[in-house]
C-alpha cells in the first residue's frame, strides 16, 4: 500500500474498524464532516488518478451494500451480486475503468461493518443460491494489511450454505487466508493476462507466476478457485502468449478446484482513451480496430473477438474439458459461434454459474 494521507468522517470515527485501520497506518489523520474538502484536495493536484490512489477516506457506506452488476440488457449478464465494501484501487492499470468511474476518484474504505452484517444476514436467509464479490469497484486484497474484513466474510459465508463469496485479485496478499475455516464457501480469484500486458499495461500489481503460485497454495488450503481473462488485449502475437498462459496455469492448478473461468476482450467508454492517453502515453491499448458496441462502449471488431475467443475456448477445453467457461458481457452470435450454445435469455447464464458453485463449493441449491 501507499497511502500518504488519510481522512477520516466525523461520523465514523469512533467506530473499532476505524481506529483498528488508524492505528495500522498510523498516519496523520484529518478529520472531515463534508467529503467536498477531500475531492478538492485530490482535483487541485495534476493527477487527480494518482493522488486519489494515494489517498484513504474512511467513512460509512450510506447506500445499499449489495449492488446488482452493471450489465446491459444488449449483452449477456451473469447475475453477479456486488458486496460494495471499499471503492477504488492502489494498483495502476492503464485499461481500468474506475479511472473515469469515480469522479473524483479517491480510495475509499467503509467501515460500517454492522450495516454490513444486517445485509448478510438478510441474503443468506435467501432460498435460491447467490454469487457475490467485492472485486467489481476495488480489488478484493489490497486491504489485507490493515483490515480483518476478509476473514470477517469469509467465516459470515462459512457458516450458511446458499451463498458463495469471490475475492478477485491481482495481488498475491494471501497469508491472513491460509488458516482460515471457509468451509469452500469463499471462492479466490485472480485476473490473469499475458506477461506482455502486465509489463505495459498493469502498475503494480503481481506477476503472472506470482499469482499462480499464490493460486497453488491457496489450492492446498482448500480453497476453490477462479480465474478472469479480462480484459484480454488483441496485439501481434496475442494468440501465442495467452495460450502459453493457459498452459501455466493448468500446470499449477487441478481442474477440480477451478468453479469457472471467464474470458472478455477490452471494451472501454469513449472517455477513458482520452484518461489512457494523458497517464500511459506510451500505451496503445486503446487504438485497436474498435467500433461502438451497443452499449455504446469501444469493443473489438466482432470478427477479431470471435477468432481469439474460439482460440482461447479450445485451450482451455483441451486441458479442462468440464471447467466452467464463459462469457462477460458478449452476445448470442459470439456464443454461438465460439462455444456452439447460447445460455437462455431468462437467466440461464446464472443458472449455470450458480450450478457449477453448488457443484464445487457445497452450497445447498
Amino acid at each position: 500500500m501507499s497511502i500518504h494521507t488519510l481522512f477520516v468522517d466525523t461520523s465514523i470515527e469512533s467506530y473499532p474498524e476505524t481506529q483498528q485501520i488508524c492505528r495500522k497506518l498510523n498516519l496523520p489523520t484529518e478529520k472531515i464532516e463534508d467529503p467536498i474538502t477531500l475531492f478538492q484536495y485530490v482535483n487541485r493536484s495534476a493527477d487527480p488518478i494518482a493522488t486519489g490512489k494515494q489517498v484513504l477516506y474512511l467513512t460509512r457506506n450510506k447506500g445499499g451494500f449489495f449492488k446488482k452488476c452493471p450489465g446491459t440488457r444488449e449483452y449477456i449478464c451473469c447475475d453477479y451480486k456486488i458486496l460494495h465494501v471499499a471503492s477504488f484501487c492502489t494498483m495502476d492499470c492503464s485499461y481500468c475503468i474506475l479511472q473515469s468511474y469515480f469522479h473524483p476518484p479517491v480510495l475509499q474504505f467503509f467501515v460500517n461493518r454492522e450495516d454490513l452484517d444486517a445485509e448478510l444476514d438478510d441474503l443468506f436467509l435467501q432460498e435460491r443460491i447467490t454469487r457475490v464479490g467485492t472485486g467489481e469497484f476495488t480489488d478484493s486484497l489490497i486491504w489485507e494489511p490493515w483490515t480483518d474484513l476478509n476473514e470477517h466474510l469469509v467465516s459470515r459465508f462459512a457458516a450458511q450454505d446458499k451463498a458463495v463469496l469471490e475475492l478477485k485479485t491481482k495481488t498475491v496478499n494471501i497469508q491472513r487466508l491460509k488458516g482460515l475455516d471457509h468451509q469452500r464457501k469463499t471462492i479466490l480469484a485472480w485476473s490473469l493476462n499475458t506477461p506482455y500486458v502486465m509489463k505495459h499495461e498493469e502498475r503494480r500489481t503481481a506477476s503472472l507466476s506470482a499469482r499462480l503460485t499464490a493460486a497453488s497454495t491457496c489450492q492446498q488450503c482448500g480453497y476453490p478457485l477462479a480465474f478472469h481473462f479480462d480484459p484480454m488485449v488483441i496485439y501481434p502475437g496475442c494468440e501465442a502468449d495467452y495460450q502459453q498462459v493457459v498452459n501455466m496455469l493448468f500446470e499449477k492448478v487441478s481442474p477440480e478446484n477451478i468453479v469457472w473461468i471467464s474470458i472478455g476482450t477490452f471494451r472501454y467508454m469513449p472517455p477513458l482513451k482520452s484518461v489512457i492517453a494523458k497517464r500511459f502515453p506510451a500505451s496503445k491499448i486503446a487504438y485497436g480496430e474498435f467500433i461502438t458496441g451497443l452499449d455504446n462502449k469501444m469493443r473489438y471488431f466482432k470478427p477479431l473477438r470471435i477468432a481469439l475467443y474460439r482460440q482461447m475456448v479450445d485451450w482451455i477445453r483441451k486441458a479442462a474439458p468440464d471447467v466452467t467457461v464463459y462469457y462477460c458481457m458478449e452476445d448470442d452470435q459470439v456464443w454461438q459461434q465460439t462455444m456452439d450454445w447460447v445460455p437462455a435469455p431468462d437467466g440461464g447464464l446464472g443458472r449455470l454459474l450458480d450450478n457449477s458453485a453448488a457443484a464445487i463449493c457445497n452450497l445447498n441449491p
